[in-house]
């Protein structure tokens, strides 16, 4: 499942892009299919970094990749082991709400961003979100989960007082926001429930199959209800 919309984005030949929280490397494989495009991913669970190098591996080996180089490693995006300014262009999706020290994470990010260059953040919408919170207690109390939800202006502040100026916003997966919804009333981690299994299944479906049907009710529901919301940003200037 993409999140972030990679035709905002110039990624040409040379340009190295870190997903900063890659997890199993969702948008990761996605740049790796530019043409000589760098990728680099950074994360701390073990075994999501394994599934995203395995998958890497599997592009290279069928002929998917874009010819580029890609690197994985575990580390803390609030202590992130590059120098400055060294990516084109940083992704940062659904990762914010996890991290308590949240303004360490941001200036990070955009600490090793080129001057000029993009940044893609991408974090739960308010409204969605705070029904989830309010449906399930554990949905945001487990360890390594949702520690706050953010307000929209909010995390526009913080990352534009960091250096960076936004230059579009989009929503996105609004077709999912029921699915936590019927989770979070059942229990969120209870994925055995009948309801739940199907609408799982059709997610997949949606994601796999893209059909048009499903992709224009998406666009109509996205501003009511989308999942995430989605910040194009530029270094300085």
């Amino acid at each position: 499942m993409i999140t972030v919309d990679f035709r905002r984005f110039r990624l040409n030949q040379g340009a190295r892009v870190l997903d900063a929280g890659c997890g199993a490397g969702r948008h990761l494989s996605e740049a790796f299919r530019y043409t000589g495009v760098d990728v680099v991913g950074v994360d701390l669970r073990q075994e999501d970094l394994i599934t995203a190098k395995n998958t890497l591996k599997i592009m290279e080996k069928e002929g998917e990749s874009g010819g580029g180089s890609w690197l994985i490693a575990s580390g803390d995006i609030t202590n992130l082991p590059f120098a400055d300014e060294t990516f084109d262009c940083v992704i940062c999706s659904e990762v914010l709400e996890h991290i308590p020290e949240d303004t360490k994470a941001i200036r990070e990010i955009v600490r090793v961003l080129k001057t000029g260059k993009s940044l893609a953040v991408s974090v739960p919408r308010f409204f969605p979100e705070r029904i989830c919170w309010a449906l399930s207690e554990s949905y945001h109390n487990e360890a390594g989960g949702h520690v706050r939800i953010y307000k929209k202006k909010e995390l526009m502040r913080l990352l534009e007082s960091a250096g960076t100026r936004c230059v579009a916003e989009t929503n996105a997966h609004a077709l999912h926001s029921p699915y936590w919804w019927l989770k979070c009333l059942v229990g969120h981690k209870n994925d055995d429930f009948w309801l739940v299994k199907a609408y799982h299944r059709f997610l997949v479906w949606d994601i796999m199959k893209k059909p048009l049907l499903t992709r224009m009710l998406e666009n109509i529901l996205n501003p009511f209800i989308s999942k995430s919301i989605v910040l194009y940003l530029k270094k300085g200037g």
